[in-house]
């Protein structure tokens, strides 16, 4: 397959070198508003530089990558498909619902493929636990738990264009929650501050925050969010159910333990998703061409960043007010 990138930085470098790694694909053309980034990028995968609308528009590339700002997804992603392209979104596609509906339609209308980027479904370790979880292990689901805490806050400027940690750092963990509960949510109730750096407060946001979610069969889901984990980069699910529970934790930097008078010690965990998440954004791709080569179905959809972006919009509006939300139909 014959791919464009469009968005060099920190996301669009990994994707473009895991593309150029694989046998089956082939990075063709890079845009970014760096030119020194989309050069870099292009230089170590063997692309050409280009501006997006060349990308779209060249006949010999079959799908495109988009790693640009949020406010770009939507009109690109209505641009690629409408030029016969699949294509691969990072999440989410926009942070208004009605636009992710009109842009959801758009694709819909031209028959392509589109995927959103909750690379956290392709985590070794998190699709293990949900194959046994379908396979019955831990029995009827009743409660699941998603821990999630970055080592530390972004920059202010980063946080007022964000759409705010539900929209941000959270739907990621949104999704997660629904990917597990196989059931969709119909209430939720959000509780946020800001504890680790006043300027976010300041900034309207929150960097520490707890969500509670029900579905209509009665099923409990609780997040964790924090902008500060002194630890490393914190990211655990749990998923308690009527024969048993099913937990997948932190990976730390090596196995190694040290035991001794004072107690056992470890190696820290990872320090950050381009670490944690290596082998899940490997995946997370080889199920992209999958989907582009008929073998399977396109999965997370856009309805599914359309379903993550609502929970996101419900929590923000539940934390405003201080009141449980009912979610909405999509």
């Amino acid at each position: 397959m014959r791919f464009g990138l469009l968005g060099a930085g920190r996301i669009g470098r990994i994707h473009g070198l895991n593309v150029a790694a694989r046998g089956d694909a082939r990075l063709v053309a890079v845009a970014d508003a760096s030119s020194e980034a989309a050069a870099s990028l292009a230089q170590a995968t063997g692309a050409k530089v280009a501006d997006a609308d060349a990308i779209i528009g060249d006949a010999g590339i079959d799908a495109i990558l988009i790693c640009t700002p949020t406010d770009t997804h939507a009109d690109l992603i209505e641009a690629a498909v409408s030029a016969g392209k699949a294509v691969f979104c990072e999440k989410p596609v926009d942070l208004d619902s009605d636009r992710i509906r009109r842009c959801l339609a758009a694709v819909e209308r031209s028959g392509k493929a589109l995927m959103i980027g909750f690379n956290r479904r392709f985590d070794p370790n998190f699709a293990a636990l949900e194959k046994r979880l379908r396979g019955g292990e831990a029995g009827e689901i009743e409660i699941v738990s998603v821990i999630s805490r970055d080592p530390g806050p972004p920059p202010v400027d980063y946080v007022k264009r964000s759409g705010g940690l539900f929209r941000d750092m959270m739907i990621h963990d949104f999704d997660l929650a629904r990917f597990l509960l196989a059931e969709e949510p119909v209430e939720i109730f959000a509780l946020g501050s800001a504890l680790v750096d006043k300027a976010i407060g300041e900034a309207g946001d929150v960097d520490t925050a707890a969500v509670l979610m029900k579905t209509a069969s009665g099923r409990i889901a609780q997040i964790s969010n924090s902008r500060r984990a002194t630890y490393g980069y914190d990211q655990r699910i749990e998923v308690h159910g009527s024969k048993g529970m099913l937990r997948a934790g932190n990976i730390h930097e090596t196995t190694v333990e040290i035991a001794t008078g004072q107690g056992f010690r470890a190696d820290p965990v990872q320090n950050f998703f381009l670490e944690r998440y290596a082998a899940a954004y490997r995946a997370e791709l080889a199920a992209f061409i999958d989907a582009c080569t008929g073998k399977a179905a396109p999965s997370p959809t856009g309805l599914d960043g359309l379903r993550a972006q609502m929970l996101a919009d419900a929590a923000t509006e539940s934390a405003r007010t201080g009141r449980p939300v009912t979610i909405k139909s999509a």
